[in-house]
């Protein structure tokens, strides 16, 4: 069992590395914070650089690498800055659906933009009444000829107002038992008549990352913008969260290493009672939990994505990885702050952003609650 990357995973991370800390500047990151505003120049940039879509083949733009040198990019970028590095990582949302089950057509028409820096994406999944719940949709997608006609509504979608195109998830079939087995995703483009994209408003955290409500009234789609056949929308949509899973986790596990890294090194600098702070015991039980927590999420973190790119399908363990992950970038951005004391408070020194980032890596793509319920169903099967 070998736990060394290899040579050229080094470089893609060190690479990582020095593209984030040259160009996420604080100060820049502050503006875009206060403004809400997408990071446009760095997200074209990293795109130049080949770090949109590593994941893709080089058939379709990509880098031709997996699952796991895409992790290596997005903690790196976090780790940097939290909310650059959650902006540029979702910036082809979803867009893997069209990876793993779009014709070369689309492929070739809607990924190639995403590497090339010219376009983002966006999944259209939950519903205002049904949240985390996708295995019934309201929103609906009958098909006339060579056309479907969508009408519904989806909330909290990431990149809902910046996104060129969305993949929604649609209930076309509504004969079938149970219903989820009648749903299908659909490619929309942003310039369909019909559909809007507004807002929601000021929210916790990433607020570099538009989060919007979509609304479809009568929306005429093309036959072939349907991705995989009918029918199949429910299950492409399972397989995209096991990858997307450990996306979230790489960006909780770099939040936590970036919220640390800030910690250790205040509690180098600070001086209380004429000693550094590093010296008392307290801070140093903390320090040492926190480095173990990162470590044990890391270790999580990597075997999930290594399993992925084996070809092979375990939602216990991507639950397992965004579930824990999540919960050490909460518990570390917060014991960080606290080291910090009233500094960490404020948000000149970061850590208090980095702690209302890490918050959403436990609710987006599953709740935490989600999280357990698969991993709770992988390990007692069946019961009577």
């Amino acid at each position: 069992m070998d736990f060394e990357l290899t040579e050229a995973q080094r470089d893609i991370q060190k690479a990582a590395r020095e593209f984030a800390e040259g160009e996420f500047d604080r100060q820049l990151a502050l503006e875009l914070e206060r403004e809400h505003k997408f990071p446009w120049e760095i997200w074209k940039k990293a795109s130049e650089l080949g770090f949109a879509g590593i994941h893709f083949p080089e058939e379709w733009g990509g880098g031709g690498y997996g699952i796991l040198e895409n992790v290596l990019v997005v903690e790196e970028f976090c780790r940097v800055d939290s909310g650059i590095g959650i902006a540029l990582s979702l910036s082809d949302f979803s867009s893997e659906i069209i990876l793993r089950s779009g014709t070369p057509e689309q492929k070739k028409k809607f990924l190639a933009p995403l590497t090339e820096g010219k376009a983002i994406s966006s999944g259209a999944f939950t519903e205002p009444d049904h949240g985390s719940d996708i295995t019934l949709m309201s929103t609906q997608a009958l098909r006339k000829g060579d056309e479907f006609i969508i009408n519904g509504t989806k909330t909290f979608i990431t990149n809902g107002t910046i996104a060129d195109f969305s993949i929604v998830l649609c209930q076309s079939d509504f004969d079938v038992t149970p219903s989820y087995r009648g749903q299908c995703t659909i490619i929309v483009e942003k310039d369909r008549d019909g559909f809007e994209a507004a807002d929601i408003g000021d929210k916790m955290g990433i607020k570099m990352t538009s989060t919007a409500e979509l609304s479809f009234r009568d929306v005429r789609v093309p036959v072939e913008n349907l991705v995989g056949g009918e029918n199949r929308g429910f299950y492409q949509v399972l397989e995209f969260f096991d990858e997307s899973r450990i996306e979230i986790a790489a960006q909780a596990v770099g939040i936590a290493q970036g919220a640390y890294e800030r910690a250790l090194n205040y509690a180098k600098e600070r001086t209380q009672f004429g000693r550094k702070i590093a010296l008392f015991q307290a801070i140093q039980h903390k320090l040492a939990e926190m480095a173990t927590k990162i470590e044990t999420a890391r270790l999580l973190l990597y075997k999930a994505a290594w399993n992925f790119d084996q070809g092979r399908i375990d939602p216990k363990l991507t639950s397992m990885c965004k579930f824990y992950a999540g919960r050490v970038a909460v518990e570390v951005a917060d014991e960080a702050i606290q080291i910090l004391g009233g500094y960490g408070y404020t948000t000149e020194y970061e850590v208090e952003r980095f702690y209302r980032d890490a918050r959403i890596t436990e609710i987006y793509e599953g709740t935490r609650e989600i999280q357990k319920n698969t991993i709770a169903n992988a390990i007692l099967g069946k019961l009577k």
